[in-house]
């Protein structure tokens, strides 16, 4: 079951690279197809085992992208994506997956604050965003958020094929 479900994830995490990085958005066709796919594909291998576990990573890994969405702060095609690879990934592989997500999109993050020469003004507004939020909650920021013209746009399926391609690798080193 392993193997069918990581060159699935894997598949779907370099479609939605190459649309990301071409196109600046992800399609829901990939998305939502890749959910279902998944789902179909832990259903016919593991029953409701499989099933269950798969929409168990689904709801963790898309919820915790969701926070982000809800602040404004990520696209609704990356929580999408990252909902799809946790169903394909599971439980087994989700921290992984997501705590290498984390650190390569902060250098990801990092990478086009330093060559777009915003480095105070981004500094300026993650301090701005830490307070703001610790009086409204998840509401948006007015001004700090991805409607803004101004604001650097990453394209975050980089950092979640890193995170997916190295739970996998370390899966196939580990064997």
């Amino acid at each position: 079951m392993g193997v069918s479900l990581a060159i699935g994830a894997l598949v779907c995490v370099g479609l939605a690279v190459v649309w990301d990085l071409r196109f600046a958005r992800i399609p829901n066709r990939l998305t939502y197809g890749a959910m279902a796919l998944g789902l179909l594909l832990r259903v016919i291998l593991g029953g409701s085992r499989g099933v269950l576990d798969g929409l168990a990573a689904g709801l963790i890994g898309g919820g915790v992208f969701f926070l982000f969405f809800l602040v404004r702060g990520m696209g609704a095609g990356d929580v999408k994506l990252m909902t799809a690879i946790s169903i394909w990934a599971g439980l087994q592989q989700l921290v992984v997956i997501m705590m290498v997500t984390a650190i390569a999109g902060g250098i990801l993050a990092l990478g086009y604050m330093l060559v777009r020469k915003r480095a105070l003004s981004t500094l300026r507004n993650v301090g701005a965003l830490l307070r703001f939020h610790v009086v409204a909650g998840l509401a948006p920021h007015p001004e700090i958020n991805l409607e803004n013209p101004q604001a650097i746009r990453v394209p975050y399926a980089l950092a979640i094929a890193a995170g997916t391609f190295y739970a996998y690798g370390m899966m196939l080193v580990r064997g």
